[in-house]
This record gives C-alpha cells, sequence and structure tokens, in this order.
C-alpha cells in the first residue's frame, strides 16, 4: 500500500465534487492493487460494529477499501467506530470517509485529520461566478475553450443544478470539436425554461417591449410555465440594482465582492445606463405582485405575467423622476 494514504476524508457539501474525488480515490487505490475490494457503507443505516467487521482479517479477502457516506447524518455508534478504526493498526485496509460539514461527526474528523488523512475538499458552489468557474475548469481539463457568452448561456439555460451543469459541459465537449462558443449552447440548450426567461428578461430590462412580448407568448404558447420566468424578471432586475449601487471598480473585483460572475456584472452594468433607482424599484415590485399573482395570488397567470413585463418596459423608458412612459 505504499504511496496511498490509509486514510482519505472527502469534506464539503458540493455531490458533484464529493462523487468525483470518490471516484478518483477508489480508481487511484484500486491502480495500486487492482483486486481492491470497496466496501460502501452509508451513515443513516450503519450497524454498530459494522466498521470493525469488515476491517478484519479473514483467509480470502485482499486488500479491501471501507468507504462511508454522509458521516454527519450518523449517530454515535459511527463515530466511535471510526475514532477507533483509526486507532488501530490497520493491516490491508484503507478507509475512505465522506462528511457534508457541520459539526456532527466532529471527534471522528478530528481522528482522521490526526492520523494525516489526505482531506479533499468539495466546497459548495452556489454564486453564479463559483458556477463560471466551474464550467471553465471543466473545459480546461479536457484542453477545449469555451466563449464567455457560451459560459453565461449554458448558465442561463441549466447552471441552477451543478450535476445538470456538469452533464451538459460533458455532452459539449464530446458532442462538439474546436471553440464552444454562444451559438452552439443555443443550439442544444436554447429551448430550455430558464434560457427563454432569460431572453425575455433581457429585452424587458432593455425596455424593449414588442421583443419581450414576443418571446414571452412565445414561450407560454410553448408551455412554459409563468411561474420561472416571473423568477428570473426578479433576479435580473436585482442583479441591475446590486451593481448600480455597487460604486466602481473593475468588472473582477466586484463579481468577487457580489457573488457574481464578471460577465454578470458587465450586464448589469450595460443594463444599468437606462435606469435610476426609483424606477429600479418600482420594477421590483411590479415583479413582485407578479409573482405573487403566478403562484395563486391573482386569477390569470399569463396576464401577470405579461403586465409585469409591460412596467418594466415602462419604468425603463420612464422619466428620471420616476413617471412611467
Amino acid at each position: 500500500m505504499t504511496g496511498m494514504p490509509t486514510y482519505v476524508l472527502i469534506a464539503g457539501p458540493e455531490q458533484v465534487l464529493a462523487d468525483r474525488a470518490l471516484a478518483s480515490t477508489i480508481e487511484a487505490y484500486r491502480a495500486v492493487d487492482p483486486e481492491t475490494e470497496v466496501i460502501r457503507m452509508e451513515a443513516s443505516t450503519y450497524q454498530p460494529g459494522e466498521l470493525a467487521m469488515h476491517a478484519s482479517p479473514s483467509l480470502f479477502s485482499g486488500t479491501k477499501l471501507l468507504v462511508v457516506r454522509d458521516l454527519d447524518e450518523g449517530g454515535d455508534d459511527l463515530v466511535q467506530d471510526v475514532v477507533a478504526l483509526v486507532e488501530t493498526d490497520l493491516q490491508d485496509v484503507w478507509l475512505t470517509v465522506l462528511h457534508k460539514g457541520g459539526q456532527r461527526g466532529k471527534k471522528a474528523l478530528t481522528a482522521l485529520k490526526n492520523a494525516d488523512a489526505r482531506v479533499i475538499d468539495a466546497p459548495a458552489i452556489k454564486s453564479d461566478r463559483d458556477k463560471s468557474s466551474f464550467v471553465m475548469g471543466e473545459f480546461q481539463v479536457a484542453r477545449r475553450k469555451i466563449t464567455p457568452d457560451a459560459v453565461r448561456a449554458l448558465l442561463e439555460a441549466v447552471g441552477k443544478d451543478l450535476s445538470e451543469l456538469a452533464s451538459s459541459c460533458q455532452q459539449l465537449i464530446a458532442d462538439t470539436a474546436g471553440v464552444v462558443d454562444e451559438g452552439r449552447v443555443a443550439l442544444y440548450y436554447g429551448g430550455k425554461v430558464e434560457a427563454t426567461g432569460f431572453r425575455v428578461a433581457d429585452a424587458a430590462v432593455a425596455g424593449n417591449a414588442a421583443d419581450a412580448l414576443r418571446l414571452l407568448r412565445h414561450a407560454l404558447a410553448s408551455g412554459v410555465d409563468p411561474v420561472p420566468i416571473v423568477a428570473v424578471l426578479a433576479s435580473q432586475l436585482r442583479q441591475v440594482a446590486r451593481v448600480a449601487t455597487a460604486g466602481g471598480g473593475s468588472s473582477g473585483a466586484l463579481a468577487k465582492s457580489l457573488g457574481m460572475a464578471p460577465w454578470q456584472v458587465d450586464r448589469a452594468r450595460q443594463a444599468a445606463r437606462g435606469w435610476d433607482g426609483d424606477r429600479l424599484g418600482r420594477a421590483i415590485q411590479a415583479v413582485a405582485a407578479a409573482d405573487f399573482a403566478v403562484k395563486g395570488g391573482g386569477r390569470d397567470p399569463v396576464y401577470a405575467v405579461e403586465q409585469a413585463v409591460l412596467a418594466i418596459t415602462a419604468q425603463r423608458h420612464g422619466a428620471a423622476t420616476g413617471r412611467a412612459g
């Protein structure tokens, strides 16, 4: 077992990163011993003594890799068994533990770290800035290039769920050649609800009522629910407001402080040029009213979202004193 740590701790809540770390860990151990037996245990169904039983040598078994998932969901028995195993002189046994975060199981985490466990972080990826970096990293690992506009389009289409975002990156990498641009992303994912909502929002925030209504009605005729469209309208307006009130500085610095991607800052800055604080506030209030209506508070969700779009475009063209056009 030379060259590999006896203990590995995969720490963090991001399931995609944790699963990848586990897969690469198993691959690394099997590179040392292809016959390694992987024994997986879930904290929620763990039975006292299970770890010790699997770690015990037997006549016919070779090297074992014990994998404990979600230690943070386990009880005291599991924590005590992990600590006891770490304090044992293991022979032909490796231990990998996954822990999503928090204080539960802290004694076991301390024991693993004191035993020089290799720690692999799986931090949460929630902000658009982090997701943009994730997408860029996926393409860099594959030695491929993706344009900033394509990253934006991909996040708008599938960025809510990281596992779907990762799958989309892999699909684009596998199915395309050369630089992936916005047109290629639109070809694959342009019909997604989120992408449709962003196109409506872009037109509305820019004050283009005709385009916004055309895109909206096409989306609704295609079966898109008004709720996610209103959510995107609200998100776009909030971004414009945040960037408009954040002061100067480079896009990168501002993106970092706001938890946004640089391209989002650039787009929000451009959109903010046609707005003032009062009219932005009224537009946000109109979208909040639409949000209430489309979630059951009104009689006609379609009418509510159309009125929200018209309210945004009217405020965009209103006078600086706040009068809607």
